[in-house]
């Protein structure tokens, strides 16, 4: 018998499902190219929903579901708030570029299959077991498989597909394995037992510790950390455009949680372990996404590398919250890494959303050479590319220099000198980082312009995008909001 409270916790979950069903339904009467109908009752569909875990997160409220399996708190319903957000966004920016390549020419799919992964990256935030999270991630990457591979006559959609299907799978198969070997060794597949269990320190460390390379291994996969970055550059590139921002926006967010609720709620005991991992990762992950990007021609390959070096930042904030085996710091490290993870979701959006503007039919805006003369053609999507990328290179005021700077300041804020070195390291990749992104912006305004077509695009989009661009600038000078719903966020995560 299943408990009222299970499915209150739950009931934003139902809903998507629901209405996921009811629109892979309704658009089979639809015979419009660029399925109207079905677009608006998704988009109807996806602001209940988000405005539903907006209110769960605003009651501040703590639910334990399933029998402990499922987890509805602040930190997980803002995520998912935002989430869904981000899928919105990415379906306004994306409609007219699908529609332009035939990608829903044999029905409403783009719709249906991104609720799917929406849903996915729900059960992945609210998971609070083993399989749960499992569940949930297998969930979003068979739906990212399917994506990827929805524009069927392109040969390099379908490449990208099978690379992504195939690592991914590998990907699986670690998570899966390293979730076996804890569970093996704690007996339990809940995360609080699975703690408590650790904290007992009657389990040889040996065997905790092995599961824990694997299900590292995993969601370093997910997350797309050097050394198992192989499939972001190759996918980013080879996926429309518009799958590209699906696979690269709101994952993210999913990605971020999954990793709290592993590391932070199960295997905190064994912080002084998968800190260790995590900053290997970070170093990487710093190291060769900023050099690799310097060498690239196609501006998404050079945002796919871009990835990985944030997704690098990401991780520092992670390690930083237990010093010495305290964990005082912990709120504001892992808050600090939730801000950051949202600020590169919100700029990722809105750089994808420029260059979906400038794709048109017959033609992919991908190369930065295809961003010549920008300025001169429209200043006004210029201006908003060149705020995406100074966002993106941490320079004042966008938000993205102040999720940099609460990244390294919980970082100093560690003490050690191992982290010091860590923080002047990440400073200096940042200032290689600005290189490749400055150089866009320089192509903008003064190369000469390779077309003089008018650039054109539907209300809504030219909205999104205006407001997607204002946030990046107004968020940087006016952060606390964002930061405060962060560190509330956290705070309550880690009381429950």
């Amino acid at each position: 018998m299943i408990d009222k409270l299970s499915l209150i916790a739950v009931y934003p979950e139902i809903l998507l499902l629901t209405m996921a069903c009811v629109i892979a339904l309704l658009d089979l009467s639809v015979q419009s190219r660029t399925r109207t109908s079905t677009y608006l009752v998704t988009m109807l569909t996806l602001a209940v929903v988000a405005a539903l875990q907006a209110s769960y997160a605003s009651s501040g409220q703590t639910m334990y579901a399933f029998g402990n399996m499922v987890v509805s708190d602040a930190m997980g319903n803002w995520l998912k708030c935002f989430a869904t957000l981000a899928v919105m966004v990415s379906l306004v920016y994306g409609r007219a570029y699908a529609a332009d390549r035939d990608m829903m020419r044999g029905g409403g799919e783009l719709f249906v299959v991104s609720l799917f992964s929406l849903l996915g990256m729900f059960v992945m935030i609210s998971g609070n077991n083993f399989l749960v999270i499992y569940m949930g991630v297998e969930l979003l990457t068979l739906s990212s498989y399917a994506l990827v591979a929805l524009r069927r006559d392109d040969t390099l959609s379908i490449e990208a597909a099978m690379k992504y299907f195939v690592l991914g799978a590998l990907a699986s198969g670690f998570l899966l394995y390293g979730m076996s070997m804890l569970y093996g060794a704690t007996g339990s597949l809940d995360l609080h037992e699975v703690f408590k269990a650790i904290n007992s320190g009657q389990i040889k460390h040996q065997v905790l510790v092995f599961g824990l390379v694997f299900l590292i291994s995993g969601l370093a996969f997910k997350l797309g950390v050097v050394p198992f970055h192989m499939w972001i550059p190759d996918v980013y590139q080879g996926a429309p455009t518009a799958i590209t921002l699906m696979i690269g926006g709101a994952p993210k967010l999913a990605a971020f949680a999954v990793f709290i609720r592993l590391l932070v709620e199960g295997l905190l005991p064994l912080a002084i372990d998968w800190q260790q991992m995590l900053m290997v990762l970070a170093i990487a992950s710093l190291a060769i996404g900023n050099l690799a990007a310097i060498a690239q021609t196609n501006i998404k390959r050079m945002l796919a590398f871009s990835t990985i070096s944030h997704m690098g930042f990401v991780l520092i904030g992670m390690m930083s919250g237990v010093v010495n085996g305290h964990v005082e710091a912990a709120g504001n490290a892992y808050s600090s890494s939730m801000f950051y993870v949202i600020s590169y979701v919100l700029t990722t959006l809105a750089s994808f959303g420029v260059i979906l503007l400038l794709s048109r039919e017959g033609f992919e805006s991908e190369e930065i050479s295809d961003f010549a003369g920008l300025n001169q053609r429209s200043p006004f999507y210029a201006g908003i590319m060149a705020v995406c990328l100074f966002s993106l290179a941490g320079i004042p005021p966008m938000i993205g220099f102040y999720a940099k700077l609460a990244v390294l300041q919980a970082l100093v804020a560690a003490g050690g000198p191992l982290h010091l070195g860590l923080a002047v390291f990440a400073v200096l990749m940042s200032l290689i980082g600005a290189f490749y992104y400055l150089r866009v912006v320089k192509v903008m305004y003064f190369d000469a312009p390779v077309t003089t077509g008018q650039i054109t695009a539907p209300f809504e989009v030219r909205a999104v995008l205006s407001l997607n661009g204002a946030l990046l600038l107004v968020l940087g000078l006016v952060p606390g909001g964002l930061m405060a719903l962060c560190a509330n966020a956290v705070m309550q995560m880690l009381a429950s």
